[in-house]
């Protein structure tokens, strides 16, 4: 009676199987090199980069960038297009838990280790053997911690808490951090042997101000995902809304990018989104402080440069040109005859172009 019962088994995990395959190929396709938005030139070293590193031996690898860079994609995407992408991907963020804690998450702890540890508990490490632990926010690990991370990279094993034997794993750690850790190991607050062994194989993402070109990609990208997710149908921005989203600094980068994308898509009842649909970034935009530089300037020359760039953004519409400026039709106007722009405007478009940019 025991053979159907054995078949039975075999079957269940057979499924069991083909359901983690299942699971693991789409999460290969979501954070396959593809997946990663953008063509601009630093993008495309970077894709190079975490292409090599993937199908690379390398135990260990360093992101770094400032926040909202993308690295816990980039970690994923370094798992998910290398041997080990059958294996687990686990993460944890370093600044999360107290020491005691992050230590049991890592190294797991045994039986009576303390005073709720009623039970063995295998940590990150052992979870993830022949994966990838991504440890984000490594900066933030504490001096108490730092040693034992150490020897975990350096050999490969570990102590559970409470625990005397060894364990030995396979796993690639991915560390990432928006620090600066050469400055802490100066400071005082970080190993610098520590540093050194996370450095061998250092990755930094860019900042999306100097994506060129990817914030076009990648507005268009969270609009059609948003459209998906609240069931919407908004075509895309007009040419004043691209403009600012081109034209801001992004200090929190491609997440900044992401929460202003969502919170406008949210709200917006019409076909496109406009610079109001953007209130941070027109904000932004309006208290920007400029700044004299020390041989001064010429200002009949910028504000001639300022109106030409208000202009061509409208497409020489005078009455948009004023919104951007803050003055009306007739100043435009005005100016278009102080500056001489007229013989260079008759050959762009009509006196007054339509206000509707079209798509």
């Amino acid at each position: 009676m025991s053979a159907p019962t054995l078949l039975v088994a075999d079957d269940e995990e057979l499924v069991r199987r083909r359901e983690v395959r299942t699971l693991r190929t789409a999460a290969g396709r979501e954070y396959g090199l593809d997946a990663i938005v953008g063509t601009s030139p630093a993008m495309l070293e970077i894709k190079a980069l975490l292409a090599r590193v993937a199908s690379s031996p390398a135990s260990t690898v360093l992101l770094t960038g400032e926040t909202g860079t993308g690295k816990d994609l980039a970690a994923k995407a370094i798992h998910y297009n290398s041997a080990r992408a059958a294996r687990p991907f686990v993460n944890i963020t370093c600044s999360a838990l107290p020491e005691p804690l992050l230590e049991s998450e890592l190294f797991g702890h045994e039986r009576g280790a303390f005073t709720d540890a009623r039970q063995q508990k295998r940590g990150l490490f052992e979870t993830a053997d022949g994966g990838t632990v991504f440890l984000d926010e490594i900066g933030e690990i504490t001096a108490g911690l730092q040693p034992k991370l150490l020897r975990f990279l350096e050999e490969k094993t570990f102590k559970r808490v409470g625990g005397l034997a060894d364990v030995r794993v396979d796993v690639r750690v991915i560390a990432a951090t928006n620090r600066d850790l050469e400055r802490a190991v100066n400071a005082g607050t970080f190993r610098e042997d520590l540093f050194y062994r996370l450095q061998v194989m250092p990755l930094v993402l860019p900042p999306l101000r100097e994506r060129q070109g990817d914030v076009r990609l990648l507005t268009e990208y969270y609009v059609n995902r948003f459209n998906r997710e609240f069931r919407k149908q908004v075509r895309g921005l007009d040419a004043e809304a691209m403009a600012l989203l081109e034209q801001y600094r992004w200090p929190g980068n491609i997440r900044e990018l992401r929460n202003a994308i969502e919170h406008a898509m949210l709200l917006v009842d019409r076909d496109r989104l406009m610079p109001h649909d953007f209130p941070s970034l027109t904000h932004a935009s309006s208290t920007l402080a400029f700044r004299l530089p020390p041989d001064g300037v010429d200002l009949g020359e910028v504000e001639r440069q300022l109106l030409l760039q208000a202009l061509e953004r409208c497409g020489w519409n005078q009455t948009r040109a004023g919104h951007l400026l803050h003055i009306n039709r007739d100043q435009v106007r005005y100016r278009i005859e102080k500056f001489g722009l007229r013989v260079l405007h008759d050959h762009a478009a009509p006196l007054d172009a339509p206000s509707h940019v079209p798509a």
